[in-house]
């Protein structure tokens, strides 16, 4: 039934919103260049790896060794709109269409993360991972990683029809009173470097 109504909220989501992620497109090429979806790798259903795309928020900016500034120096006015809009995970309907996401679960995160987790955090990956979650209606990138995860196991064990419902509609209030965006003092989220109990 999950499945279902995955296939069925992303395919009406895309035939309505077509014209957004047209328009978002556009302004992504012009303002932050191309490529203008950003793809990565990320752990799916019982880690098992997926191409994840959203539209680009960030510039491509380097240091004088080739390596990527950090996220703070990266980030523009716009790709923060992007973010705090939620317009940059619109793509990610196509990641759900094809069953590698669904609508509402963990957010995937990356693959370097996977040993870092503790036996509990781990089951996180027992459901697919969504585009949006327990965690992102319950403060977002403002929690620790500790709490965030719990949440995520939380979802994972209490999952329901009933309970996606809920947050597919506190995301949409989210949305549009764009809290919980960043974490304090950090362009988007700080790097998880395992938990102390580990």
């Amino acid at each position: 039934m999950k499945r279902f109504f995955d296939v069925l909220l992303s395919i009406l989501a895309l035939s309505v919103l077509w014209p957004v992620m047209v328009w978002t497109a556009w302004a992504v090429r012009k303002k932050l260049g191309t490529p203008v979806i950003f793809r990565q790798v990320r752990p799916g259903l019982h880690g098992k790896p997926f191409e994840f795309i959203k539209f680009r928020t960030m510039r491509d900016s380097f240091d004088s060794q080739g390596n990527p500034l950090p996220d703070s120096e990266r980030m523009t006015q716009f790709g923060q709109f992007l973010r705090s809009s939620s317009l940059d995970e619109l793509p990610g309907l196509w990641n759900v269409i094809k069953g590698d996401m669904s609508l509402v679960g963990p957010r995937p995160l990356l693959t370097e993360y996977l040993p870092l987790y503790t036996t509990e955090q781990a089951r996180r990956h027992d459901v697919r991972p969504g585009i949006t979650g327990w965690a992102q209606v319950n403060g977002r990138n403002s929690l620790s990683w500790e709490a965030k995860f719990e949440l995520d196991v939380w979802y994972v064990d209490n999952h329901s029809i009933w309970l996606d419902a809920k947050i597919i509609i506190m995301t949409v209030k989210k949305v549009f009173v764009r809290d919980g965006i960043s974490a304090e003092g950090e362009a988007t989220m700080s790097r998880f470097r395992g938990s102390e109990k580990k």
